[in-house]
């Protein structure tokens, strides 16, 4: 007998169909399984054995042959062993073939028949919505995830009897269901604020544009000042997720295993990886590809804290997904891409000590200062868009009991300058200011002959790159969404120019070597 059960396969973030096709027929007892298989579901085939017998399923002695189509498409994982054991009982007619047709069905199995948790379920359950599947069969600790995806019915078994159940009986009305009003609503909660954080209004206000426009970020001061205490806190006056940035969030995070029992990410992603962290961590890699922080940021914050101290073939990688918002990792069987639309923010001390220029505390040597600082290269510090010094804090700053701005207050004004740019680049596949390529620099980013004539003398007199004049044109840009100025304006350019305070430690102009 012939019977055909659905599977789904991780590739990239996406999921492909898998036909999961069953033969029974008489000859020698066999159990044999093909359609270009990893080791886990090759091992598959004594967990689905041991598992149907001690489920209390008697298989009488025939040949089985199960084949996973497409054959061209590696299937690695353990999450076929459920579909495996239900196409295997559907072809001894324990169950209707017909009601396997409308069922995407995915699970780990354990030898006593039980189902357990497996990676990657909401991009699947999604994947089957979209193929017009009508329900889907998952682990129970995966049921709240299949459930975030709306019109397809989830149903969580914790048995292999539990499947059949659900397939058997039309009528099953234990679905899993999510609120995800109330979720969201749960998840809005934040746990710092910015009023926490003492002084450093011009800190604040760098950070303010760079959150605005979707730029990244470098800060530079001495230990102490409050560097990786402003940073943690920008996702708080980041705008909310969307249901469709939360989705494209949540499936990430599904394939690495890291949604736990959530349902959805229902906050802005904030990643600090250490700076031991190896190439393949950073952007995603191993024999069997999954993605790495960059991706795990993916509409949220990449911060590296001390970033001279990240291996420099490390931080060299960055350079290519800070361009195109995406990594791509080829391996011999296949080709992934992982999306990484980061905003990144580093900090760094000046030198070793972290006192520079500070001549009354810093114990640097000229060539020592020049070293550490040499560690990061032209190139990608090129790619910051804004740097700003984070001095230290007066005792008085500290001890003031004036109300400092909340996140919330920033945040409002935010929100009013990412509809600016939502209304002025709704027709185009721009959504942030930083996403401006030279062409349509030229048509957003107009000046006049005064800040023509600003420019040109910050140019010469600097001796910045051509990126590096786009890149003060983007921040111009924003500074003056953030004012509600249609055109940009002296101060907005002359702000903009301000934030190049890397020139102030690299000397002249930074990013002269393009790379």
């Amino acid at each position: 007998m012939f019977s055909k059960a659905f599977s789904a396969a991780i590739h990239g973030i996406d999921a492909l169909i898998v036909s999961v096709e069953a033969d029974v027929s008489d000859g020698l007892p066999l159990f044999d399984m093909v359609g270009y298989l990893g080791s886990e579901v090759k091992e598959a085939r004594e967990r689905v054995r041991i598992a149907i017998k001690n489920s209390g399923f008697m298989l009488p002695a025939k040949r089985i042959t199960v084949n996973l189509s497409p054959a061209d498409i590696r299937k690695e994982g353990t999450a076929f062993d459920l579909p495996v054991a239900l196409a295997i009982l559907a072809a001894f007619g324990y169950i209707d073939e017909e009601k396997l047709k409308d069922c995407l069905i995915i699970g780990e199995l354990s030898l006593n028949g039980n189902i357990h948790r497996v990676n990657g379920v909401l991009p699947i359950v999604y994947s089957a919505k979209q193929q017009g599947f009508s329900r889907c069969i998952v682990p129970k600790e995966n049921a709240r995830e299949g459930a975030a995806v709306a019109g397809i019915k989830t149903y969580g078994a914790e048995c292999l009897k539990d499947a059949m159940d659900i397939i058997n009986d039309s009528s099953y009305a234990d679905c899993e269901s999510v609120n995800l009003e109330e979720l969201f609503a749960a998840g809005s909660g934040e746990d710092a604020d910015y009023s926490e954080v003492a002084g450093q209004d011009a800190a604040k206000r760098a950070i303010e544009v760079a959150v605005a426009g979707m730029h990244n970020i470098l800060m530079i001061g001495p230990p102490g000042a409050g560097k990786t205490m402003l940073a943690k806190r920008i996702p708080t006056i980041m705008p909310a997720l969307s249901f469709d940035e939360s989705m494209e969030i949540s499936k990430i995070y599904s394939i690495s295993g890291l949604l736990d029992n959530r349902a959805l990410i229902t906050r802005r992603p904030f990643r600090s990886p250490h700076h031991t962290i190896t190439p393949a961590a950073l952007t995603g890699g191993g024999m069997t590809p999954k993605p790495g922080e960059i991706s795990l940021a993916h509409l949220g914050v990449l911060f590296l804290d001390e970033f001279p101290e990240f291996n420099k073939s490390t931080i060299e990688i960055l350079r290519q997904p800070l361009e195109d918002k995406y990594v791509t990792i080829s391996r011999l069987n296949a080709t992934f891409r992982y999306p990484a639309g980061f905003m990144l923010c580093a900090a760094m001390n000046p030198c070793r000590c972290g006192y520079y220029p500070d001549r009354n505390r810093c114990t640097c040597s000229v060539n020592s200062v020049a070293k550490y600082l040499g560690r990061i290269s032209r190139p990608l510090l090129d790619r910051f868009d804004i740097c700003t010094e984070v001095l230290q804090v007066d005792y008085k700053e500290l001890q003031s009991d004036g109300k400092a701005e909340t996140s919330a207050d920033i945040r409002r004004r935010l929100h009013t300058a990412r509809d600016i740019q939502e209304r002025r680049y709704k027709d185009q596949c721009i959504r942030f200011n930083s996403q401006l390529t030279p062409r349509t620099i030229k048509q957003y980013c107009r000046l006049g002959d005064s800040e023509r004539m600003l420019l040109e003398q910050a140019f010469n007199r600097m001796g910045l790159s051509a990126r590096t004049y786009h890149r003060i044109l983007k921040v111009a840009r924003t500074i003056a969404d953030l004012d509600g100025c249609e055109s940009i304006g002296r101060k907005h350019i002359s702000e903009a120019i301000c934030y190049r305070v890397m020139d102030k430690y690299w000397g002249g102009g930074c990013g002269n070597d393009a790379g």
